[in-house]
């Protein structure tokens, strides 16, 4: 006796599906794993970004010597800090301009100011990891899964063109394989947009307090430099 085979399950509808149906939601399924694990990492890396700002900001205003602090940055660097990278590269540029004789206190804050919006570009890019490719999925995998339900659709018209009979028993399975596609292209999109929106605010709000610390960094060099000079 043979098994009862439901082909209006979820796997015989997929099994069932023409080659182009099966091709799209293999891209589909492909594009929401790759998304899911940028992600995953995108989420980690925004998490430690804000940790790593914080405890810096703390360790900044805490009262500690700015030549202390640089060598303590340099001497065990934190890849996740941007602030600290940021705060490197300003003092840096400030300790090597003020060491050339005769170098105008303004020339001096202009390449500190110079060198961290070089080093905020960097940290930019860093942060913006990955969100060209969830912006990707989000407006594409609809239309893609679409793409998959007019071809399944078109064929099984196609199909009811040849039946003697046309029921919809006929042609119910061969619609409910083709909207699979656009299910798949819904459940690849919307977690895509979602994790976009996140992480695109999370960017901006790090990126503003990097701009913000930058100018209050300036500012205690500015005041650094022209009290030596007085």
């Amino acid at each position: 006796m043979q098994p009862n085979v439901d082909h209006t399950s979820m796997w015989s509808l997929i099994a069932n599906a023409s080659l182009v149906v099966q091709l799209v939601m293999l891209i589909l399924v492909a594009a929401s794993v790759t998304s899911w694990i940028m992600i995953i990492q995108r989420g980690n890396a925004m998490r430690a970004a804000k940790r790593s700002l914080d405890a810096f900001e703390e360790k900044f205003w805490s009262g500690i010597d700015l030549s202390k602090l640089y060598r303590q940055a340099g001497s065990n660097p934190d890849p996740d800090s941007g602030v600290e990278q940021i705060f490197r590269a300003g003092f840096k540029e400030f300790s090597r301009l003020r060491q050339q004789p005769g170098v105008d206190p303004d020339a001096v804050m202009e390449g500190v100011a110079r060198a961290m919006r070089v080093a905020i570009s960097r940290e930019e890019e860093k942060l913006e990891q990955a969100l060209p490719f969830l912006a990707t999925v989000g407006s594409t995998s609809p239309y893609v899964g679409l793409f998959g339900t007019v071809w399944g659709i078109m064929n099984s018209f196609r199909g009811l063109s040849t039946a003697q009979q046309a029921t919809l028993a006929t042609v119910a399975p061969g619609i409910a394989e083709a909207l699979i596609a656009t299910a798949i292209g819904l459940f690849a999109a919307i977690p895509a947009v979602v994790a976009y929106n996140r992480f695109a605010a999370r960017s901006e709000m790090l990126i503003n307090r990097y701009y913000t610390f930058a100018d209050e960094f300036q500012a205690i060099l500015h005041r650094k430099v022209h009290a030596s000079d007085e």
